[in-house]
């Protein structure tokens, strides 16, 4: 009867923490489970995200991966077992921020929050795949096309990677195609509770493929095809997020007239 009563009562400041903390143990608690798994398959992991540098590379003479400090290559698989927790944990990560927000949210407002809960990992899944199977191997060959077999007068030019150096590098790359496809999920947020309009889009498109190629311009590699590929699927996706912003307008307006 207890339990009952209280869940009929507004929680106070205090009960938002105490419930706050608890979700934030349970995400940490997911996180750090799914790291030590895979920690066990950092091998694995290691292979493939080193993976388009040995296709890129193909047959050529026997390559290897260095590392120049003691503790450098288990720190690194450290890195690579929670690059890998954070993916398998992301689900319980935002099971966990629904059922701490859900509690305050109507039934209408659940029915049109949950789709962007859904939306979310999969629009992150797809720029990370974009820039694994797209971007990366296209950068390491025009990295790579700089090497040289040297000749009387000058040496040879020879890539050896760091094994903290390269893997940060790729791990960069994913997350950072991973977090602009959140685009859509973030312009339709600000457009639900009015922060932004279609109107408000379209006025500064302009503006927006700025912005867009100026963070293209600091999240990709340092070559001219890279940035681009991110240009044009971010720009397609702020055109996409107009008419999503669209068609949310027009559904609250006959919400707010029905």
């Amino acid at each position: 009867m207890k339990h009952k009563s209280h869940a009929h009562k507004p929680m106070t400041l205090l009960d938002h923490l105490i419930e706050l903390r608890k979700r934030l143990i349970i995400s940490l608690l997911g996180f750090i489970a799914a790291s030590g798994a895979c920690y066990l398959f950092a091998p694995e992991i290691f292979g493939f995200l080193t993976a388009p540098l040995v296709e890129t590379l193909g047959q050529k003479a026997e390559r290897h991966m260095i590392y120049t400090g003691l503790t450098e290559a288990f720190t690194t698989y450290l890195k690579l077992s929670m690059f890998g927790g954070l993916f398998l944990s992301f689900p319980i990560i935002a099971n966990q921020i629904w059922m701490f927000i859900a509690p305050g949210l109507f039934k209408r407002e659940k029915q049109v929050f949950l789709p962007f809960l859904i939306a979310t990992p999969l629009l992150f899944l797809l720029g990370a795949a974009l820039a694994y199977f797209v971007v990366i191997p296209m950068a390491w060959s025009f990295f790579l096309s700089f090497e040289t077999s040297g000749s009387l007068n000058a040496m040879p030019i020879r890539f050896e990677a760091k094994i903290d150096e390269y893997l940060g590098t790729v791990m960069k790359i994913i997350f950072a195609f991973g977090f602009c496809f959140q685009l859509p999920v973030l312009l339709a947020l600000l457009t639900r509770v009015g922060v932004i309009s279609e109107e408000t889009l379209k006025k500064n498109r302009k503006y927006a493929f700025l912005g867009i190629v100026i963070v293209a311009a600091i999240l990709t590699p340092p070559d001219f095809l890279s940035p681009f590929l991110l240009i044009v699927p971010l720009t397609i996706l702020y055109e996409f997020s107009i008419l999503l912003a669209k068609w949310l307008s027009k559904r609250m307006h006959n919400s707010k007239t029905s």
